[in-house]
């Protein structure tokens, strides 16, 4: 496996969405996929020397940054794992275990309803060495009051043996503020110090709107959930387990609180969009904004400017292959609608038949249609859950990153503002001993001192930002190839097998066919 390990690439491709991070090599062998444990990947850097190659037999990573111990104060981090439930794949991939109606997890906690669990493939993470687990559940969305006043309510089952957490089973009731006063509570503690705090699903009025006036609780005609609170669930839960998996926000207060205070949490109001906190933050976003473009920083790290040009190209990338996955799955669901249509029509045209053989035929065509029709929703559904949400979520980390980077411009300029106005206090001195006013000397050297200390402050503040960040995106990277290559090999078996089923449908029909003459 050494012999596969590639350095990262200098510079995006246009056509490759992994062109930025480091190549590492999946083996699928018997349906399990492996992947590279901490162990066998060795980040070197000034601060540390690489460990000795005659003890060290596994494959080596070198990343072109200076990754830091960023986690050095916070509690068995390192020996921590977050495990959602098994990943595994869908009904047409050879299911081995069946309930009345299962539901299937893939690898990044997204739920499938109405089809069958496979139990035999499993995705082996870097920290899979580690006893430590977390598995994060949303379930049983339900409607609470009436009209235009109800909400919805998730229940969020947590199971781990960390020792931080008071139960190794947790239930617990949230609502969709809880999910956006958790997040707004680690934006507000980590964002600044150059943290990646993943973002909550975005508010639906219109879809919200829609459930609140006709209701959660009642089952659509195929037996499942309504569409919009299904994905808002699956969203939630991948949101949980994407923060759940950061060695710093697993281990945060606020999000341990969130996943075992059995109590209903104090109400995060300020995250509607007409309160005055809302009204607000639009304001300082568009200030913000404004600033962005204004402000043009004097860049002395080159590895930031890289960054953020291959940060923009593959957002460009990412937005043009979900805005094509859009369009698949919409095509996919006017298929099913057009196969349903020709089924009926089949089935309608059999029943005038006067002909025995072909009044079966017909009838047997319009069963296979019906058929059909499943497997292309099944399609549809693996468009929209495996890659359409994927790459939706990796949309919005990058633009977390952005603003992580914003967060840098933001230190830097009151850096600078400090070292202007060191420089017009000591300006000030001079110009009183000039003048010979020492009343005026004591105290404005006095200022001196307390401006070198800000300068001081603030330069160190920029330093461990910009050490913070890097060690982020290089964890970053890792993650995004690792998630993209699973969906991948989930995706493209899935389409295979549902391939297979269409030609098995046919080849059963092609006997009826056949007896016609």
């Amino acid at each position: 496996m050494a012999d596969d390990m590639q350095p990262p690439l200098e510079d995006f491709a246009d056509d490759d969405l992994f062109a930025s991070a480091i190549e590492t090599k999946i083996e699928v062998t018997n349906g399990a996929i492996d992947l590279p444990t901490v162990d066998e990947i060795n980040l070197n850097s000034d601060d540390e020397e690489p460990k000795d190659s005659a003890n060290d037999s596994g494959p080596k990573l070198e990343l072109r940054s200076e990754p830091e111990d960023i986690f050095e104060d916070i509690p068995e981090p390192k020996e921590v794992r977050t495990e959602a439930v098994p990943p595994t794949v869908f009904s047409s991939i050879e299911p081995s275990v069946t309930s009345p109606r299962p539901q299937v997890y893939n690898s990044f906690h997204t739920v499938l309803p109405a089809v069958e669990e496979r139990t035999d493939v499993v995705v082996k993470t870097p920290d899979e060495a580690s006893d430590k687990f977390l598995e994060i559940r949303i379930q049983d969305p339900q409607k609470v009051g009436d009209g235009i006043s109800s909400y919805l309510t998730y229940h969020v089952v947590t199971r781990t043996n960390i020792g931080l957490f008071r139960k190794k089973e947790m239930s617990v009731v949230r609502r969709f503020s809880d999910f956006l006063g958790l997040h707004e509570k680690l934006a507000e503690k980590y964002l600044h110090k150059g943290r990646l705090v993943p973002a909550p699903p975005e508010k639906n009025v219109v879809g919200t709107t829609k459930v609140k006036m006709t209701g959660a609780n009642q089952p659509e005609q195929d037996g499942k959930m309504p569409e919009f609170v299904e994905r808002r669930r699956a969203a939630l839960e991948r949101y949980l387990n994407r923060t759940a998996t950061h060695p710093i926000f697993q281990v945060d207060p606020d999000f341990r609180d969130f996943l075992e205070c059995e109590s209903e949490l104090p109400r995060a109001s300020n995250t509607s969009a007409l309160s005055g906190a809302g009204v607000l933050r639009l304001f300082n976003k568009v200030g913000e904004t404004v600033t962005k473009i204004a402000f043009k920083m004097g860049e002395s790290d080159p590895w930031f400017e890289e960054r953020q040009q291959q940060l923009e190209t593959l957002e460009s990338q990412l937005r043009r292959l979900q805005a094509s996955l859009d369009g698949l799955h919409s095509h996919r669901r006017e298929l099913a609608c057009a196969t349903a249509a020709l089924g009926r029509g089949l089935a309608l045209l059999s029943n005038g038949e006067d002909h025995a053989g072909l009044s079966r035929a017909l009838a047997k065509m319009a069963e296979l249609q019906d058929k059909l029709e499943a497997v292309h929703n099944e399609q549809a559904s693996y468009d929209f859950y495996i890659l359409h949400e994927l790459l939706k979520d990796y949309v919005g980390l990058l633009g977390v990153v952005k603003d992580v980077f914003h967060e840098r411009v933001k230190t830097y300029q009151t850096w600078q503002h400090a070292q202007q106005m060191l420089a017009k206090k000591r300006e000030a001195v001079d110009r009183w001993e000039s003048a010979g006013r020492s009343d005026k000397v004591a105290p404005a050297k006095d200022e001196v001192l307390e401006w070198e200390a800000k300068v001081n402050r603030s330069q160190e503040e920029f330093d461990n930002i910009s050490k913070a960040i890097k060690s982020e995106l290089e964890r970053f990277e890792l993650q995004r190839v690792k998630d993209f290559k699973t969906a991948f090999i989930l995706y493209l078996e899935a389409q295979l097998k549902a391939q297979e089923k269409v030609i098995e449908h046919w080849e059963t029909y092609m006997p009826e066919a056949k007896a016609i003459a």
